[in-house]
């Protein structure tokens, strides 16, 4: 009876020592390194499911919208959505740009008029719009004049070619879907090289 006794309490002291050393290493080992969270955090806000760019319902209509339109654009001299966005912009910015000029896009170019013009454009409008909507905390790091400049260069580019700069950005649907994929994605395919008209 003496051993049972001595027994449980060498138990109950065993498991106090284990409650009050042992957790707390336990729930602290589980924490993320300081800083390493937000740098984490930041980057997977910047990342698109790669699973958007595989569905083959969505990249057909987008390639078919773009195609379509491309045999009305007559200019070979300008190129709205090409590396010149990135002239200046860290990699790490590239999803946030390309996130921008979607909206640019959607907003400016196929929610306008085009949309009763052309086929497939609500679709492929509605489609950008879901992955900016999945982007909407992915943010800019560092200095962002070369981001907003680079926007503004295309947005006049857009004005000054009139109804041919909204032609040229709705042909280049598909280069803009390649593009968005390559910088917001883990795993990019190779895009973005199509030729000028």
């Amino acid at each position: 009876m003496a051993s049972l006794q001595t027994l449980t309490k060498s138990f109950s002291g065993w498991v106090f020592c284990c409650c009050c050393c042992c957790l707390p290493l336990l729930l602290t080992s589980a924490l993320p390194l300081k800083g390493a969270g937000v740098a984490s955090t930041a980057h997977h806000a910047c990342r698109l499911r790669k699973i958007n760019f595989q569905l083959p319902y969505i990249r057909n209509r987008t390639y078919t919208l773009a195609k379509m339109v491309q045999v009305s654009d007559q200019d070979t001299d300008n190129r709205l959505i090409g590396q010149q966005l990135y002239v200046n912009i860290k990699e790490n910015n590239h999803c946030y740009m390309m996130k921008k000029v979607v909206e640019i896009i959607v907003q400016d170019v196929l929610l306008t008029e085009a949309k009763d013009k052309y086929p497939y454009t609500e679709e492929v409008a509605q489609f950008l719009a879901s992955l900016t909507s999945e982007l909407s905390r992915c943010k800019f790091s560092g200095h962002r004049d070369h981001i907003e400049k680079n926007l503004e260069e295309m947005k006049s580019k857009i004005e000054q070619l009139g109804e041919n700069g909204k032609t040229k950005a709705i042909g280049e649907l598909d280069l803009l879907f390649d593009y968005i994929e390559n910088a917001c994605t883990d795993a990019p395919k190779k895009g973005g090289n199509r030729k000028k008209n």
